[in-house]
């Protein structure tokens, strides 16, 4: 199964479109990102997990800039797969969160299917902007997923960050809106 989405941004110009392909091996998500939050940028991102949703690979190549190849066991351990060196910064990380796309929210959301009132605390593999020396350094952070009621709707908290915001999903788990971040185009 394929499916491409867009997603724009909240409060900005910015545009994405992301390819959701999920088969018996797992799950890829293939996005290109011209965005405005944090400063103009553009980017090509791929994540591949394995048939139980935990991340085994990522890539993201920032336009004239920073880029990254990550791969993982599925068990917590990462490497940065350009250079051949391990990432112990990152030890205990499952998912991975992009900042640039909602699109790496489906992760956990697949991977931890959760029940109604359920809560899980995770912690993930965090690829932030590169800074202004073009560092593209991904760091370990905390995270809290919580299943609302109603369908598809989800209370993200950054436990480290202090960020919180109430997401909708479709049955997928593809963000649909995700207050004064991303809001999905839909179609006519």
């Amino acid at each position: 199964m394929t499916t491409t989405v867009c997603w724009r941004e909240w409060d900005g110009e910015g545009l994405e479109c992301c390819a959701f392909r999920l088969d018996e091996t797992g799950l890829m998500l293939e996005g290109v990102v011209a965005g405005t939050q944090g400063g103009p940028h553009g980017a090509h991102y791929l994540v591949r997990t394995d048939d139980a949703f935990r991340v085994r690979e990522v890539r993201v190549a920032f336009v004239g800039g920073a880029s990254l190849y990550l791969v993982a066991d599925g068990e917590g351990n990462w490497r940065d797969a350009a250079v051949g060196q391990p990432l112990p910064g990152l030890d205990g990380a499952i998912d991975v969160d992009i900042g640039i796309t909602p699109a790496t929210n489906t992760l956990p959301i697949r991977r931890l299917m959760l029940e109604v009132g359920e809560s899980r605390e995770i912690t993930v593999a965090y690829v932030p902007l590169p800074d202004g020396k073009c560092d593209l350094r991904p760091r370990r952070v905390t995270q809290r997923y919580t299943r609302l009621e109603g369908l598809g709707r989800y209370r993200y908290e950054g436990l480290d960050s202090g960020f919180t915001a109430e997401i909708e999903v479709d049955a997928a788990g593809l963000v649909l809106d995700y207050p004064g971040v991303f809001q999905r185009l839909r179609r006519p």
